[in-house]
């Protein structure tokens, strides 16, 4: 079986990141580092994945971007957008190159990191989506590249430097915000619940509802997608209930522009038969009529810290994981309504 660079990191006595650094003879490692991971590479006969003919270059100081797998969607969501934007912006006064990975499947994305880390073309990735059973984590963490996670870390969390909001009390205080208008009958609409966000907020949304004695309605939790009439057919499914909510936390704008599509389509009036409150405050959610209400998450900042922590990390390589929570505030506007409790009788 072949020596894997964990192995090689635990006989030198260093971590996986910093074995493969030394690869690409990164400046930031000290040559006594060196000379002890090299010592420990030729001990086990590991074979380095980079070129012999990178090896001698000094600092390659790009960063890779990772998008999760889309054929589409990705490209039309702005949240994806302001957080390339923060860690450009963070880049070019570092004088770091960024470059953006993406592919319609899993395989195509991991091939395109393979490529990059054996031809030494990356100093580290910056991964923008947290989702369980991620084959992409799994290869960048085991082959000990440095990463850094803008979500909460499913797998590895103790290793991984990741920034990421508070999802769990967002989705809470939407829920709350909703119930101190007076709504009981509130439902929740999200995306793809292995994507942890989406699993937080929904999360955040039932501990709201279990603090106020509401009942967790299996029937108001779905799952949906703004781009499938599949999934859009359970939003209508949602608003054809008998006894349908007055209220919905949405996990993100563009799903919320989907459901007021549907509302359209129902004759169902917003905020006067049904309040909304979404997520990301992009610009969907400015385009809306009514414009809605939503949660900001401050996207371009986290893709700074994440673009701070990156850089920081492939500097001082010795650096313990970091995790950093960035806050969010609410953005009131027309889509959601005071009501009445005699108007549950």
């Amino acid at each position: 079986m072949a020596v894997t660079i964990k192995e090689v990191a635990a006989l030198a006595g260093v971590s996986p990141s910093t074995v493969s650094r030394t690869c690409k003879n990164n400046p930031s490692i000290s040559e006594e580092t060196k000379e002890r991971v090299r010592k420990a590479m030729a001990q086990l006969g590991y074979e380095p994945n980079f070129q012999a003919s990178n090896l001698a270059s000094q600092n390659t100081r790009t960063i890779g971007i990772i998008l999760p797998v889309s054929a589409r969607e990705v490209y039309e969501n702005s949240f994806y957008l302001e957080a390339i934007r923060g860690i450009s912006q963070f880049c070019n006064q570092r004088q770091y190159i960024n470059t953006v990975v993406t592919g319609q499947d899993e395989e195509e994305v991991l091939q395109a990191v393979r490529s990059m880390t054996r031809s030494g073309q990356a100093d580290g990735f910056i991964v923008l989506y947290s989702k369980q059973k991620d084959p992409v984590i799994d290869y960048l963490y085991n082959e000990g590249l440095l990463y850094v996670l803008i979500g909460k870390a499913y797998q590895f969390a103790n290793q991984t430097i990741y920034i990421d909001n508070d999802n769990l009390l967002a989705g809470q205080e939407a829920a709350e915000y909703l119930y101190q208008l007076g709504h009981r009958k509130i439902a929740y609409l999200g995306v793809d619940n292995s994507l942890m966000f989406s699993a937080d907020r929904r999360s955040g949304y039932q501990l709201a509802l279990s603090r106020h004695g509401l009942p967790l309605r299996p029937e108001y939790c779905i799952e949906a997608s703004a781009f499938s009439p599949e999934d859009t057919a359970a939003i209508r499914e949602l608003l054809d209930l008998k006894d349908r909510p007055t209220a919905i936390v949405v996990s993100d704008d563009i799903l919320a522009v989907a459901l007021e599509r549907v509302c359209i389509e129902k004759g169902i009036s917003i905020p006067e038969d049904l309040s909304i409150i979404s997520f990301n405050n992009s610009l969907f959610a400015r385009l809306t009529a009514p414009q809605l209400t939503s949660i900001d998450i401050n996207s371009c900042q986290l893709g700074i810290e994440a673009a701070s922590q990156m850089i920081n990390h492939i500097e001082n390589p010795n650096l313990l994981a970091t995790k950093i929570i960035v806050p969010h505030y609410l953005v009131e506007r027309e889509s959601c309504k005071q009501i009445e409790l005699s108007d549950f009788q």
